[in-house]
């Protein structure tokens, strides 16, 4: 993966250092380059982070510095027993320093990312050495390294290998949603790699139960580079406010480090990208922005709230001019809907609603409002980001693709097709959709009523079925629907190519 991804950058490198002249640092090149990290204290550490607003590069931008003083906290007691019990009192998840337990999240699960990945193939040192730093501050050993790309597992181990360092490697399963924090713990602690349904604190109860410090592979380097450098240093690059470089993917195969407060039109001009009719950041759970915004926006939270983005995990997608953008949404809320854990109303019918409102509008049939109500029962919502974040996808491209939409409603179409170059996970075989063999099918609407999420009835009482694959949560419920139709009209067939190449 990370040998066909160009890396290059903006300004002087510090993620990036030494890419120019290996294609990996191992322990050797690495202290070449980045030399010996010294291990500062827990409250040289946080004032570090706090000088210079350190925040992590997952996508939620959360101050670093809390995340360490919140897993500080919980270490009630480092050096005494703790005091008895009084009766009927329990004992909570905190405990002695050795406890805690620091994860590197290196989920990636997002099609058009590949950042974390780079850096975890080329750099894993860099990133061990931020994690190692932060454990150290905190008083533990124990780190886990969380991954799900083969390449970046075997630089990983390798890497811990050279450095003789007690950690260890959690492979996680390549979805969507494997990248959310408390997924990445329940992979680790060998239950479904799914968000747990409700929000619970990883700095309370992660791994095992002890408060752990989980953030994201790119976070981990730059507080490595943040050591290195010191605050002052470090701040030297970048805005006042925003300080220091980020790592951006662009069009799903560039990796480029530049500093914050970059306008994004130099980026995209560096990556030598064409005009586009609209740029998504963030990712498939960020915002799109049209051509106007796009000349505004500069790389940096206050820069992007002001143009109506995020950077988010430093995701961006610019689309090709000649494809159709409605098309192009409707593919990508397709997946979105199909990777959903199904915990929760706005993702198990939520979702969906949104993509057959999205296909009713892409044919001519429906309206914007309609999308906007669908879209609407996930914002806000639901048992983890998922359904807010593909709602805040979807919403903002009714605000950027305006002619487009336009051109569907009244026109019918807008006469360019659809040639999905928004990246999706390349198929494995395993895929499944549900379809109906209208040669059978009589229209009892049994279907309908076991597996609503994917299948509801037209005005004549025939079956309608969702063009997602079907999720893995809902396996066993097609299945007994295939097994009860009356007819023997419903079946499980391959996954079929997506909306790609059709007429918009």
């Amino acid at each position: 993966m990370t040998s066909t991804v160009a890396v290059s950058g903006i300004g002087g490198p510090r993620l990036t250092l030494g890419f120019d002249r290996f294609d990996r640092l191992d322990l050797d090149r690495h202290l070449a380059v980045h030399g010996k990290l010294r291990a500062p204290s827990l409250d040289e550490l946080v004032r570090a982070c706090e000088q210079v607003d350190l925040r992590g590069r997952g996508g939620a931008g959360f101050p670093f510095a809390r995340k360490l003083m919140a897993v500080a906290a919980r270490v009630r007691y480092p050096t005494t027993d703790p005091p008895p019990l009084l009766p009927g009192e329990k004992r909570d998840a905190r405990g002695s320093s050795e406890d805690v337990v620091v994860v590197v999240n290196g989920a990636e699960g997002e099609p058009g990312s590949a950042k974390d990945k780079v850096l975890l193939g080329r750099a894993p040192h860099l990133v061990l050495d931020g994690a190692q730093i932060a454990a150290s501050a905190i008083g533990t050993q124990r780190i886990v390294v969380a991954v799900e790309d083969d390449e970046a597992a075997r630089s990983v181990r390798a890497a811990i290998v050279e450095r003789r360092m007690p950690a260890r490697i959690v492979r996680l399963t390549d979805r969507f949603i494997s990248g959310e924090s408390g997924a990445v713990v329940r992979a680790i602690n060998g239950e479904a790699p799914i968000p747990p349904g409700v929000k619970v604190r990883a700095s309370e109860s992660g791994v095992d139960g002890y408060p752990t410090l989980l953030s994201n592979t790119e976070t981990f380097a730059q507080l490595a580079v943040l050591v290195s450098l010191g605050p002052d240093l470090y701040a030297s690059t970048g805005t006042e406010e925003e300080p220091g470089t980020t790592l951006l993917t662009v069009g799903g195969t560039q990796v480029v480090e530049a500093p914050l407060g970059t306008p994004l039109q130099a980026v995209l001009d560096h990556c030598q990208v064409p005009p586009s009719p609209g740029v998504l950041v963030g990712g498939y759970h960020g915002m799109w922005l049209g051509p106007a915004q796009v000349s505004r926006a500069v790389l940096s939270r206050a820069g992007m709230r002001r143009v109506g983005g995020t950077v988010g995990a430093g995701i961006i997608l610019p689309l090709t001019q000649g494809t159709c953008p409605l098309g192009e949404v409707t593919r990508i809320a397709s997946y979105l809907a199909a990777q959903s854990a199904g915990q929760c109303g706005p993702c198990r019918l939520g979702l969906p609603d949104v993509v057959r409102s999205l296909n009713s509008l892409t044919e001519g049939g429906g309206s914007v409002e309609d999308v906007r109500r669908a879209a609407g029962v996930g914002r806000g919502r639901g048992a983890c980001t998922h359904p807010d974040g593909t709602a805040r996808f979807v919403l903002s491209a009714m605000e950027a693709f305006g002619p487009d939409i336009d051109a569907h409603r009244w026109g019918g179409g807008c006469g360019l097709s659809t040639y999905g170059v928004l990246p999706l996970p390349i198929p494995d075989g395993t895929e499944g959709r549900v379809a109906i063999d209208w040669s059978r099918c009589d229209g009892h609407g049994l279907c309908a009523y076991l597996v609503p999420e994917l299948i509801q009835l037209d005005r004549y009482g025939f079956p309608v079925v969702l063009g997602t694959d079907i999720p893995s949560w809902m396996e066993k419920d097609v299945q007994k629907a295939v097994a009860m139709c009356p007819a023997l009209a419903l079946r499980v067939v391959a996954g079929v190519p997506d909306i790609s190449s059709r007429r918009g």
